[in-house]
């Protein structure tokens, strides 16, 4: 394999998240945190909001895969719904709200964080070997945070998250971004998903070469395309780069 650089998806790819976007008590949790801001809304009126306003900002797209923000979601909520004590709030503490909204929300609703099996150690060895970025669908608030959860965030020279430019996979300027952040031609560099369509269509259409990573989440199947490679196990990726080290069947 002619690969000079690596990009990866996360979720599903690396990680193995489970999360309830509608979960009640994530509601409720943040109906509670607005409280103390000066703003009163049951659980409900909080989720229609989140949900209302989301669907409104990709429906304002122009964007052919829009992307939601997060924290422009809840500021709106915020400042749609704020009253004399919300604006009297110290001006840092009203400006770091809508994040943490999000995380909170986040947090409430992930019921699952978790490497999948010898991702770290393959990591590892491909660091300082080959130039790594991650291109993934997500929020800044989620994603940063999560990398370093489960402890890869330093493993790689670029992240790239679609919930900062308002678009998403798969959509060639994310891809684009992340080869020219390694500074490796497109066809030199591989992207490594699970989704058939977001992520082997996508980094295919972007030049790269993909290698589908076969897990339990997101569509396996996308009219004609077909990966250059498929893989069950991340071990697999460094026999097909030549870099296995001794026998990883003792990993």
């Amino acid at each position: 394999m002619d690969i000079e650089a690596i990009a990866f998806d996360v979720n599903g790819t690396l990680i193995e998240i489970l999360t309830v976007d509608d979960m009640e008590e994530a509601f409720r949790a943040v109906g509670h945190l607005l409280t103390y801001q000066g703003i009163d809304l049951r659980r409900h009126e909080v989720r229609d909001l989140y949900f209302q306003t989301l669907s409104a900002q990709k429906r304002a797209s122009a964007e052919q895969y829009p992307e939601f923000d997060a924290e422009e979601v809840w500021r709106a909520v915020i400042d749609t719904h704020a009253t004399d004590f919300t604006r009297s709030l110290p001006p840092e503490k009203l400006a770091q709200l809508p994040v943490l909204l999000a995380e909170t929300y986040r947090g409430v609703t992930r019921r699952r964080l978790k490497l999948y099996p010898y991702v770290r150690r393959v990591l590892s060895i491909l660091h300082g070997r080959i130039p790594m970025a991650i291109v993934t669908d997500a929020q800044s608030s989620y994603a940063r945070g999560e990398l370093h959860a489960v402890g890869i965030r330093d493993f790689f020279e670029a992240v790239i998250v679609s919930g900062d430019h308002g678009y998403r996979k798969p959509d060639r300027r994310l891809f684009d971004m992340a080869v020219d952040a390694l500074g490796v031609p497109a066809e030199n560099t591989l992207y490594v998903g699970n989704d058939m369509f977001r992520d082997i269509f996508g980094g295919q259409n972007a030049g790269m070469q993909t290698m589908m990573f076969d897990s339990d989440q997101s569509t396996k199947i996308h009219g004609d395309t077909v990966p250059d490679h498929t893989i069950t196990d991340h071990r697999q990726l460094l026999e097909l780069l030549g870099l296995a080290t001794g026998d990883m069947a003792d990993w």
